[in-house]
């Protein structure tokens, strides 16, 4: 996925809409000591998840205190970091939704310390039901984990 986010916001501007360089929660209120993107929260992952015409992404670098195993990086955590961001792609499109199915494919295992990219985006949405996909690549495009989620939103 590739994002052009001044193109995006240009084009959003003509039509008096604006793009912020973070995932905007129009309607799900942010948590600012959220395990994954809190900015707050110092034991936190604190990723800025960025959107745009396909998705959100974020850059992340994990580092040693999210192992498992010596030298691999828990794949609990990653599964965490994917959910979050099939979660913001929701959140992007308007939408408050919760995680009903996750599955996560773990390909190649991941370091601490290597630089990674997340993106997740919306596949369709039918009625209540919105479903997403999110990888985790490495900065050579090596795809090391793939995930896929159901999300409902709730009944009003």
């Amino acid at each position: 996925m590739t994002t052009d986010l001044a193109s995006k916001s240009q084009q959003l501007k003509a039509h008096g809409e604006t793009l912020s360089k973070s995932t905007t929660r129009p309607c799900a209120p942010l948590n600012a000591n959220c395990v994954v993107c809190g900015v707050r929260n110092t034991n936190g992952l604190q990723l800025d998840f960025r959107s745009g015409p396909d998705g959100v992404e974020a850059l992340w670098v994990p580092t040693k205190s999210w192992q498992g195993f010596q030298g691999v990086v828990h794949g609990g955590i990653i599964s965490t970091v994917l959910d979050e961001a099939m979660s913001k792609a929701v959140i992007a499109r308007g939408w408050e939704a919760l995680t009903v199915d996750l599955r996560v494919r773990l390909r190649r295992r991941v370091t601490p310390g290597e630089e990674l990219r997340i993106c997740g985006w919306v596949v369709e949405k039918h009625k209540r039901r919105i479903l997403t996909e999110a990888v985790l690549v490495t900065s050579f495009g090596i795809e090391r984990a793939h995930a896929w989620a159901t999300f409902l939103i709730p009944r009003t």
